[in-house]
Order: C-alpha cells, then sequence, then structure tokens
C-alpha cells in the first residue's frame, strides 16, 4: 500500500462515528483495539498510529502507539500489555482497572491521569510527566518505583 494512500484512507477511518470504524476494525481482524482506535481523535499522530496499524493489521499483536494524542479520554480497563506509549499524552485521561503490564510510558504525558486499579508489572516509566497521576493503590509497582514514582508527583493511596 502507498503511503499516501495510507495516510489518506488513516485520516478518513479518524473522521469516521465509533459506529463505523468498529465495523473497518472488524473487517480487518482489529476488533481487539476497538476500546481505544474508536474514539482516538483526529490529530497528526494518531494518524501515523492508525498508519501502523494498518500497514500490517497481522502483526499488530502489541499496541504501537508511540506519540499518541489520548488526552481526556476515558480507557478504563484496556488491554495495553507490552504497549508502546512512549512520547504519548495520556493526561487527564482514564485508564481504571486497565491492564498495563510491561507497557512503555518513557516520556510520556500522564499528568491529571486516573491508574487506579490498572496492572502495572513491569512497566517504564523514564521521563514520564506524572504530576497529580492517580496510581490508586499502585498494583504491581514495586516500592522503589513508588518512591520514584511520587517524587515525580504521582499520587498513592494505602
Amino acid at each position: 500500500m502507498l503511503t499516501q494512500n495510507l495516510y489518506q484512507i488513516s485520516t478518513e477511518f479518524l473522521e469516521q462515528l465509533p459506529e463505523k470504524r468498529l465495523l473497518i476494525l472488524k473487517e480487518m481482524g482489529l476488533a481487539r483495539y476497538a476500546d481505544f482506535l474508536t474514539i482516538m481523535p483526529v490529530a497528526e499522530a494518531n494518524i501515523a498510529c492508525i498508519m501502523r496499524f494498518f500497514s500490517s493489521p497481522s502483526k499488530a499483536k502489541f499496541p504501537n502507539l508511540q506519540g499518541t494524542e489520548l488526552s481526556g479520554l476515558v480507557l478504563n480497563r484496556v488491554n495495553f500489555i507490552r504497549g508502546d506509549l512512549s512520547g504519548a499524552n495520556l493526561s487527564n485521561s482514564s485508564l481504571v482497572d486497565a491492564d498495563l503490564i510491561f507497557a512503555n510510558f518513557a516520556g510520556a504525558n500522564l499528568s491529571n491521569t486516573n491508574l487506579q486499579g490498572a496492572t502495572l508489572n513491569e512497566t517504564v516509566w523514564n521521563s514520564a510527566i506524572l504530576e497529580n497521576c492517580n496510581f490508586g493503590t499502585g498494583i504491581g509497582i514495586t516500592n522503589k518505583q513508588r518512591q520514584e514514582l511520587v517524587s515525580c508527583g504521582a499520587i498513592f493511596t494505602n
């Protein structure tokens, strides 16, 4: 698929209503990612993300969401296992009860994000923006990680 054509298809996908996006994802065998791909806003970084999914749907086992714009979205119970969210903007989002095992949040903006009940084993937080990010009890976070995250502005409840 030509890059320009893929860009146009990806842009048109993001301009569709969530219901239409879901039908397209089902046809492509990507419906397991509907919980976030159907609500993703139109943005250059998100077009690039959709292009990655559409260029090789059979290789989309772990979501590559590098640099995506996901701020303000409700992504509760989303599965981002081994997802690459490095540089993504998740500020003011809700990822309550999300499965984030082995997710990479290096350089991501998670300010004012709600991660209560999320499973966070082996996550990467290097240079992430965590001001007022609510981790709840921090399921899967080690004591050392907790101290580092708190020093970056993260909030934990006991």
